[in-house]
């Protein structure tokens, strides 16, 4: 039993230092705002170079906290314990040699009670004043290719440079696309150290959206009184059984709308903390094109021929519209952009747009016609709406034109000979006839 449990202390033990060597060394910014400057104005910030050495042991450390670093100041070098090894993530790790680099950066932070009525039920009871008083701080990392993005709340005892997550909330989905009328999912998760005195007191879940000046509540939950805000957003809800069991505060858009395009800030509350993340939500639809008039018609040389082709049901604005002329040779051409008009909005707050292309037979060269295409470049991916155009009576028959011109003649001289026999052959059974009688 005993091998058994040397074996199996052994293996905790590389499993931690396994872990530990996966976790990075992160370059951060120290930010922080200058005394004021009297006369109740706030000064301007100081930015310091800082150091973040991760690991997800107290009891454990790295030789790399004590090598030194000549461009920082010694006390802003810090070692973060991370039980969670959020910050762990291969997003993190930046390859050797790589210009592009995680964002980071650390500000002083301050706790405090909510005023917001979904969260002031968690700081109803008083709490002990000594936990707060420490150090604290609050960070927001970017993992490369905007793959993880991460808040953390720190606590250090006062002056110590070694602190500890006690709320981190994440999101896999900084950037996220999606068609119109798909059910959307923006992922927000959050991990609270279960041995702080604050992780008793419940919690409390806000979505806001914001973008261009316009903010709204999309969605508040006490999880303390296990209540909803009232708000006005509709179709919208939290997975409430992940939301308890594994701290997923993820947002569920039932379907894609356009007024969904925006930035969304998941914010997770515990007494006197706060922490969020950012992510941004573009709903992409491409045009719809039709061309008309449908079918086009005959035109014949020298003509004017009008085309409109309407793109509808597009978000976001942007668009380019264009005309292209396949002939019966098989080679392509561009006819330019057209006339285009202004955009307009649907209801469901799409757009639409046309474009009019005058096509002079007399001035363009398009034998005896084609396919005329309209051709709509998107965010959504491009789309094409084509249709025939035959130009008859032009001057230069084809070969096929010539053959079937000499087929269409013999018919005729065949129809002109068969009458002509027919009428010759009938005339002469009346004249024998007539001979036979007068006899």
């Amino acid at each position: 039993m005993k091998d058994i449990s040397t074996i199996y202390k052994l293996s905790v033990v590389a499993a931690i230092c396994f872990i530990q060597g996966k976790c990075p060394v992160l370059e951060c910014w120290f930010v922080q705002e200058k005394a004021g400057r009297g006369g109740g104005l706030t000064g301007a910030t100081t930015q310091e170079k800082s150091l973040l050495h991760i690991r997800t042991d107290a009891g454990s450390s790295s030789p790399e906290t004590h090598q030194a670093h000549s461009d920082i100041n010694p006390s802003r070098v810090y070692v973060i314990t991370d039980p969670a090894a959020t910050l762990c993530h291969q997003s993190f790790k930046a390859p050797k040699g790589s210009v592009k680099k995680p964002q980071c950066e650390v500000n002083p932070f301050l706790p405090q009670p909510s005023s917001l009525r979904w969260v002031s039920s968690l700081t109803e009871p008083a709490l002990s004043p000594i936990y707060l008083q420490a150090d604290w701080f609050s960070a927001s990392f970017q993992g490369l290719d905007e793959q993880l993005g991460v808040s953390t709340i720190t606590r250090a005892p006062t002056g110590s440079t070694e602190h500890e997550v006690i709320l981190s909330v994440t999101s896999k989905t900084m950037s996220a696309k999606t068609r119109l009328g798909e059910p959307v999912t923006l992922d927000c998760g959050f991990w609270a150290d279960s041995s702080s005195p604050l992780y008793t007191s419940g919690f409390a879940v806000e979505w806001r959206y914001q973008t261009r000046g316009d903010g709204r509540l999309v969605l508040a939950y006490d999880g303390k009184t296990d209540r909803l805000a009232d708000t006005h957003e509709e179709g919208v809800t939290l997975d409430f059984e992940g939301l308890y069991k594994r701290g997923n505060a993820s947002l569920i858009l039932e379907e894609a709308k356009v007024r969904h395009s925006g930035t969304y800030i998941c914010t997770v509350y515990l007494p006197y903390l706060m922490a969020q993340v950012a992510m941004d939500l573009e709903v992409v639809e491409p045009p719809s094109l039709s061309i008309h008039p449908s079918p086009l018609p005959l035109a014949v040389p020298g003509q004017t021929i009008n085309i409109h082709c309407d793109a509808s049901g597009f978000a976001p604005l942007h668009l380019e519209l264009s005309w292209e002329f396949k002939g019966a040779d098989g080679k392509s051409r561009s006819l330019g952009a057209g006339s285009m008009s202004g955009h307009r909005q649907a209801w469901d707050l799409t757009y639409s747009q046309r474009t009019r292309l005058e096509l002079d037979t007399s001035k363009l060269d398009l034998g005896r016609g084609g396919e005329v295409t309209c051709v709509a470049v998107h965010a959504g991916g491009t789309r094409r709406a084509s249709m025939t155009l035959s130009i008859i009576g032009f001057s230069s028959p084809s070969i096929e034109d010539s053959m079937a011109m000499v087929g269409v003649a013999l018919v005729l001289y065949g129809l002109i000979k068969f009458v002509s026999w027919t009428f010759t052959g009938s005339g002469s059974d009346k004249t024998d006839e007539q001979d036979k009688v007068s006899k």
